[in-house]
């Protein structure tokens, strides 16, 4: 609840520090006392639009602060720890208002934007006039409120959750569906691309081996001269070879008498002997590579330069080709398992859509008797505050599922029809400036502590009623008020005798550097002066003692 408020150089408020209490608290006063006045201020600490006209004249700025106790529990505090803000049991919005029109807004000394501080105080404070366009009459929140009047919080989260479950199953299968989109119109040339390369089937380090095999072509004659000519060397009567072999063979024949020294001698002739026949089989082997049909050197020509025009068609080495194989191989695949994928992702989204359709339609079926429910209790109360032929509707309009959202199928908004026999409509169109304030504090005594703001404020909600209906608007004030707390600015003496709190709103000359000028103040009645303000809010200027005795008895009925 709001604990305090503290104003400094805000039009006619120089300095003025108030506290409130739990319950009905009534601020009454003449008409330009300065009521206006204070309800701008308090909107100025919790989000109201600033400007440069609020600041009292000749002073560089204005301050307003706001003291607020709230339980642990209450949502705020997760709002502003999202917003790195530490805070526990009291929250302090402070506004700044500069006389050059510059505006600063701070939680818990914290400097913080507007908008936020805007952010918070709507879950603060509700503030109910006849010129408010925020809270109960925007459109935007009237579902929320039905959902809260229903108890309907769960369900409406859990379609929130569906929808987006939902929205992000289609979003995953279009982009899926771009992908094979893309994937298809380049599949035709993949597959030509692809069929191409299987039939030339390119191996890897092919081009080297048939370079070096056409290189080795190209020259055979004249190598196959050379080999021949070595071979003929190590081969044949009268080759070192031969020679090499007669001299081995005679030694082992000395070996016997010869000892130690001819069998080393034998085994090193054994040795190079072993040699020069591994020579002569790879000049064999060598050879035989030079033979060669005439059409080999042309067929390995065709097939190196069929290689190398392909690798430069797909602009690779022609050492990868293989490796290009594979992955248009893979790209051809993954089209075949994308078309798998896209079918498993059209069951996931259609699935998603069929669990947000159940629920929205349940949540909607929830919500079209809880609005029900809701028009026949604010109806109730219709009656006493002077409202008895009007009729209060919760239009509600069920749209197609694909126009549907986080919040369901249901477009819901608050219609009033004031007169039998007229059209209704939006209860912000309708309804005159006194009927909107009891239509509104109609539907907070029924909706109280059900999606309710813990701070009411209803800036005169008794406007152009009086006697019996006055005093129906503040028993339906007390009684919302022992739910959350409300401050109720007020010309109704029935609605100030039943406050829990009472508070005189005044004007008076104050003395400053710049002369004499005139001050709001504020004065906490009680008891004999309490009774004197109720007196004057029954007779005007001229207070009686039949005034002061019609105000014990409303003082006395709410006692």
């Amino acid at each position: 609840m709001l604990a305090g408020l503290s104003i400094r150089d805000i039009v006619l408020i120089d300095k003025l520090d108030l506290e409130f209490g739990q319950g009905l608290s009534a601020l009454t006063g003449e008409t330009g006392a300065g009521k206006s006045i204070l309800l701008d201020a308090f909107s100025l600490a919790i989000g109201g639009r600033g400007d440069a006209s609020l600041v009292r004249q000749g002073q560089a700025q204005g301050q307003v602060t706001a003291i607020f106790d709230l339980a642990k529990s209450h949502p705020v505090f997760a709002l502003l720890a999202e917003n790195g803000i530490a805070a526990e049991d009291a929250l302090i919005l402070r506004r700044v208002q500069g006389a050059d029109g510059r505006s600063r807004a701070f939680i818990n000394d914290t400097s913080v934007s507007v908008q936020l501080l805007r952010q918070v105080g709507q879950a603060l404070v509700e503030i109910h006039g006849q010129h408010d366009d925020r809270a109960l009459i925007d459109p935007a929140g009237h579902r929320d409120l039905v959902d809260a009047f229903g108890g309907l919080g769960g369900e409406a989260a859990r379609v929130a959750s569906a929808y987006a479950d939902w929205q992000g199953a289609e979003a995953m299968r279009a982009r899926h569906e771009a992908e094979i989109a893309a994937t298809r119109a380049n599949a035709d040339y993949v597959s030509h691309a692809l069929e191409e390369l299987r039939l030339l089937d390119p191996q890897a380090g092919e081009e080297d081996a048939l370079a070096s095999r056409r290189q080795l072509m190209m020259n055979a004659e004249k190598i196959a001269a050379e080999l021949n000519e070595a071979l003929d060397a190590l081969q044949g009567e009268g080759t070192g070879g031969a020679r090499l072999a007669a001299a081995l063979r005679r030694i082992e024949r000395q070996a016997s008498v010869g000892g130690a020294v001819l069998t080393l001698v034998a085994e090193a002739l054994e040795r190079v002997l072993a040699e020069t026949n591994t020579a002569r089989a790879r000049i064999e082997e060598a050879l035989a590579l030079t033979a060669f049909e005439p059409k080999d050197l042309e067929r390995a020509e065709e097939r190196l330069f069929a290689l190398r025009a392909l690798a430069r068609k797909h602009k690779v080495m022609v050492d990868d080709l293989p490796v290009l194989v594979d992955r248009l191989e893979t790209e051809l695949a993954a089209v075949d398992m994308s078309e798998a994928r896209a079918g498993e992702l059209a069951r996931a989204a259609d699935a998603a859509r069929k669990t947000y359709e159940a629920l929205a339609t349940g949540l909607s079926k929830a919500r079209k008797e809880a609005a029900g429910r809701l028009d026949r209790e604010v109806v109730g109360e219709l009656g006493p505050l002077k409202l008895e032929r009007a009729s209060f509707i919760t239009n509600m309009e069920t749209v197609e599922l694909a126009a549907g959202g986080p919040g369901g199928i249901d477009r819901i908004a608050f219609w009033v029809m004031t007169n039998p026999g007229t059209e209704p409509g939006p209860l912000m169109k309708v309804a005159s400036g006194g009927e909107l304030a009891r239509f509104i504090l109609a539907l907070k005594v029924v909706l109280a502590a059900r999606g309710s703001a813990p701070t009411l404020v209803f800036d005169e909600a008794d406007a152009g009623v009086g006697g019996a209906t006055a005093a129906a608007v503040g028993e339906r004030l007390a009684r919302l008020a022992s739910k959350v707390q409300v401050l109720a600015v007020t010309h109704a003496p029935q609605v100030a005798a039943v406050a829990d709190g009472h508070l005189l709103i005044a004007k008076e000359p104050v003395r400053g550097s710049q002369g004499e000028a005139m001050a709001t103040r504020v004065a906490v009645l009680e008891g004999e002066h309490r009774r004197e303000e109720i007196a004057r809010m029954l007779a005007g200027q001229t207070i009686t003692d039949e005034a002061r005795r019609a105000a014990d008895r409303l003082m006395s009925r709410s006692a």
